[in-house]
């Protein structure tokens, strides 16, 4: 296909967008309230959405216990249920470029991403689970010679996944194709700011052949739909991917109503420790620009806090320096673009206060730190970096979420642990160095549900994700995602 730059703006102003919400096999206008979808390309509506009130989410619930109580689908054969996940995945990738371009449009990833990686990452998600779905097994423990126990799996009942606007396919995909493998039915509520191509991916899971009610779409804001998700008592599992604050809520919802699970993959504010005997320190220093730079910083996992040796620390600063003043920033549906727009106005202004926070804290601003391309409508960041950041400062303790990374130089590797370690979340880690027994030991003391070694941002889907301490519980990926979406059975036979 053509992938240029003139055909993607051709195929934007062709492309129609969903407008309701997409319940029990089909679209639901909704109650008549509705929102706009706006584009942080250039600040203009893309289109307007149903808005989800609490009607709108008893409607879906329903249908998904509907669903689930009743349907085929809890009760398909496991290969069934695999197949028409693979059926659903072979449509995405049909409409791999569409889906693309609207996940660009509404929250200002380059295409070139949107397109090679998340919808990349969508595909062998629902691949995956697709091929797991009846390779589960269960237990027969061995007892007493006059008895038979038996450990059964079986689904959870309804999920309600509640996944934000960064990576809107992806985190939704990693919720709701173990949620389906495991025989669940889900009502998925993404992002009021990028709530387009979760519709449209509901849409495919009726055209592969879905039931009716498995696969729920609702478009709202969290005070009222999410909200209305967490305290529904026909839920019976919550997953949940955004902010530390908003996952609080989620767990007094599931207090206040039905007790209901609740799995949550929270914030991070990720440490990247380049070592002197890094094997490759230009790589360390370009993987480093890469991590915080890529999805214009909007990303849980990004290494916002580069910990540099402080022998080394000039050179590798200076290359990461020199990398951001060369990144293209610009329009989101130009392949060539590096890093596109951040997802709304007032986002861009939180940002914002986060660096002139660390201006009047002392902080060295390196490069960026401005607004960019303003002429456009959208909203553009300068690729930015502080170094003599203080440790106890707003950039080094606040998750900004933005392409704002903070320096900081240790000398020991103790130092480095400590400094790695003083931070409420625990999402991920970086650790560059040559030395097989520092990298073990390193590790073990990092306290992260992930550590890279020599990388960033590595793995697949055999892999589990998720955090320790206020960065959430629960795993997604591998196959310990699909513990959260199925129970555990006893049963005892006396024979």
């Amino acid at each position: 296909m053509d992938i240029s730059y003139e055909s993607w703006l051709l195929r934007a102003k062709a492309l129609r967008h969903p407008a309701g919400h997409h319940i029990d096999g089909r679209e639901e206008p909704g109650g008549g309230a509705d929102f706009a979808v706006v584009s942080p390309r250039d600040g203009r509506e893309l289109t307007r959405v149903a808005d989800a009130g609490q009607a709108e989410v008893d409607l879906a619930v329903a249908a998904a216990r509907r669903a689930f109580d009743h349907g085929p689908w809890p009760r398909l054969a496991p290969g069934e249920r695999g197949k028409a996940l693979f059926r659903l995945a072979d449509l995405i990738e049909e409409r791999r470029a569409d889906l693309a371009l609207t996940l660009s449009l509404e929250m200002g990833k380059p295409i070139s991403d949107a397109y090679g990686i998340e919808l990349r990452a969508l595909v062998n998600t629902f691949r995956y689970y697709a091929g797991l779905a009846d390779k589960l097994t269960d237990e027969a423990p061995h007892t007493a010679p006059d008895a038979l126990a038996l450990v059964t799996r079986e689904p959870a009942g309804v999920v309600g996944a509640v996944v934000p606007w960064n990576f809107p396919l992806t985190l939704a995909g990693w919720k709701v194709a173990p949620a389906l493998a495991a025989g669940c039915t889900v009502v998925l509520k993404p992002s009021e700011l990028s709530p387009l191509s979760a519709l449209l991916l509901g849409r495919l899971g009726t055209e592969a052949g879905l039931p009716d009610g498995v696969l729920n779409v609702v478009a709202g804001d969290g005070p009222t739909a999410g909200r209305a998700l967490g305290l529904h008592p026909g839920v019976d599992v919550l997953a949940f991917t955004g902010s530390t604050a908003v996952g609080r809520h989620f767990l007094h919802y599931a207090a206040d109503s039905n007790l209901k699970r609740v799995w949550l993959e929270l914030g991070g504010k990720s440490p990247n420790i380049v070592l002197p005997d890094a094997p490759d320190l230009d790589q360390a220093a370009a993987t480093a620009a890469w991590g915080i730079f890529f999805n214009q910083g909007e990303m849980c996992t990004a290494p916002s806090r580069l910990l540099v040796h402080s022998s080394v620390a000039d050179r590798v600063v200076d290359a990461v320096v020199a990398r951001a003043e060369t990144l293209k920033v610009g329009d989101p549906l130009d392949p060539a673009t590096e890093m596109g727009a951040l997802v709304r106005e007032s986002h861009l202004e939180k940002v914002l206060d986060h660096i002139a926070a660390g201006r009047e804290g002392g902080a060295r601003l390196r490069t960026g730190g401005v607004r960019i391309h303003q002429e456009t409508g959208g909203s553009y960041l300068a690729p930015t970096v502080f170094d003599a950041v203080a440790h106890d400062s707003r950039l080094a303790r606040e998750e900004i979420f933005g392409p704002v990374l903070s320096v900081f130089a240790f000398d020991t590797v103790d130092e480095a642990v400590r400094l790695a370690n003083d931070t409420e979340y625990g999402l991920a880690a970086g650790l560059w160095t040559a030395n097989l027994s520092t990298a073990h030991q390193v590790s073990r003391r990092l306290r992260a549900g992930t550590v890279w070694v020599n990388c960033y941002e590595e793995g697949d889907l055999t892999v589990p994700f998720g955090g320790m301490k206020q960065s959430g519980n629960g795993r997604d990926k591998s196959a310990h995602a699909l513990e959260k979406y199925t129970e555990l059975k006893t049963t005892w036979m006396q024979l």
